[in-house]
């Protein structure tokens, strides 16, 4: 047996060995490509970061299939959908903008398809497939052409958190709501009313819920996913109407009966001017919503020059409205960066060696399908929740010695719950700023592309064109 001594030497050796053959082979092309140890990182620690934002992440493709699949879409070219997006965004993210952000089908952004454009509008699923190739191309012009870091130049403090503080408050009510634990109030009053809190999908959310804490509390990677398939086994005990129908499949582009999604958008349809508010409106949350997420997590990753700009800033923004386009065109939902990205950050993602890792197990996943036919709605709805919570922190970064700009803030959020639309809130928001800074004499603290912007969503709505 080696001495202490002589097998801390052997150990370092070994090292030095594996490390050497890196160097002769794919690894060193790997570090020197990604800049990894310019960055302070490892291959190991990168891929382990993709591994832990993948579990983090990988419910999407449960709760996107499940939420279209309430308007209409075929759910198991949705699933196909989602898996080919993440894939071909979070690649583009780390192999060309170089950077530790997933991409993939927005939840807040899906709820807007949904429920917003579908069930809400009455619009034909193509139509809306049409909408998101639109606001895709459309997004993709505003980034190139810098629009979009010059909008997020005038976005005022109190109204950037507070449209993350109601997109989750949106995402709260529609988890619940689907699972029943709040419901349409059918009688006089306010319009939501409490549902059965004694029933099994009530329960088994609110149970859900309360694990996912648990679980993050200790740290636990893939916690969301986890619960997802605690509850998802127990359904199959306890509820006929969850069955078991296989583990594998070869991905399926259209279920019998139903057409293809992969270039079914309607764009003829999304261009009528019954239309063209919605595909604004798209384009409008995603700009103040991914562009935000892309900031947060650069900022966490330790990826922002000395000026406070985003590292590969333009590609990383390009990439992100991209996925969009190729989202539109294969079936999905609206693409943006994952917040949860910041959990593969906190395990040490620097590179874009993290996201590449991440995009290439969404596609492994592609082959998983049947087991998306085990997941229930009210297993997914704790994830809903618990995103929709953590976009409440955006409460502690409100500035409420300047309460014109809090107060602003939190009308945007508070409303864009109260009329389950985005846009409208963020509209209030700005609204009421300028109003408030002009009435309190305070309009020298306004700048010119606040008050453009004001104005033109004022106009926006004023004119009718809204949703």
């Amino acid at each position: 047996m080696m001495e202490p001594q002589a097998q801390s030497i052997a150990d370092a050796g070994a090292q030095r060995l594996e490390g050497g053959a890196e160097r002769a082979g794919g690894g060193h092309v790997v570090e020197r490509y990604f800049g990894i140890a310019a960055r302070g990182s490892t291959v190991r620690q990168e891929v382990v970061a993709g591994v832990t934002t993948f579990l983090s992440m990988v419910y999407s493709v449960f709760v996107v299939p499940g939420m279209l699949g309430k308007a209409g879409f075929d759910t198991s070219a949705v699933f196909v959908a989602v898996c080919l997006t993440t894939a071909f965004g979070s690649l583009l993210m780390g192999l060309w903008a170089r950077l530790p952000i997933a991409i993939g089908c927005a939840i807040s952004l899906t709820a807007f398809t949904a429920f917003g454009l579908v069930l809400g509008k009455g619009l034909h699923p193509g139509v809306a497939l049409g909408a998101v190739f639109l606001m895709g191309i459309v997004f993709t012009a505003i980034s190139v052409t810098g629009v979009r870091s010059w909008i997020l130049r005038n976005l005022p403090h109190g109204i950037a958190h507070g449209t993350g503080i109601g997109i989750g408050l949106f995402l709260l009510l529609i988890a619940a709501n689907d699972v029943g634990l709040v419901v349409k109030n059918p009688g006089p009053g306010l319009p939501v009313s409490l549902g059965h809190v004694t029933a099994l999908p009530v329960l088994m959310s609110v149970a859900g819920l309360a694990a996912i804490f648990g679980l993050v509390r200790r740290r636990v990677p893939g916690s969301i996913l986890l619960v997802i398939v605690a509850i998802s086994a127990l359904a199959l005990v306890l509820d006929p109407g969850v069955a078991f129908h296989g583990v594998f499949a070869w991905p399926s582009l259209a279920a019998p009966g139903h057409a293809s999604l992969i270039g079914a958008m309607d764009i003829k349809g999304a261009l009528s001017l019954a239309v063209l508010p919605s595909v604004l409106a798209l384009v409008m949350t995603a700009v103040f919503d991914a562009t935000g997420t892309i900031r947060a997590v650069a900022g966490q990753a330790g990826q922002l020059d000395a000026n406070g700009r985003i590292v590969n800033g333009g590609r990383a923004l390009t990439a992100d409205s991209l996925s969009s386009i190729f989202s539109g065109f294969m079936g999905g939902a609206p693409a943006a960066a994952y917040i949860e990205s910041t959990v593969g950050v906190a395990a040490g993602a620097k590179t874009g060696l993290t996201a590449a890792v991440v995009g290439l197990l969404f596609l492994v996943v592609m082959f998983f399908a049947p087991l998306a036919g085990l997941v229930p709605s009210y297993a997914t709805a704790p994830a809903l929740m618990y995103v929709g919570l953590m976009m409440l922190a955006n409460v502690s970064r409100l500035d409420m010695a300047d309460t014109i700009d809090a107060m602003s803030g939190l009308v945007c959020a508070v409303f864009i719950v109260l009329t389950a639309n985005i846009v409208t809130g963020i509209m209030l928001g700005f609204c009421t700023l300028v109003i408030g800074r002009v009435v309190s004499g305070e309009y020298r603290r306004l700048n010119v592309g606040t008050v453009v912007i004001a104005v033109a969503l004022a106009a926006f709505y004023l004119g009718g064109w809204a949703i």
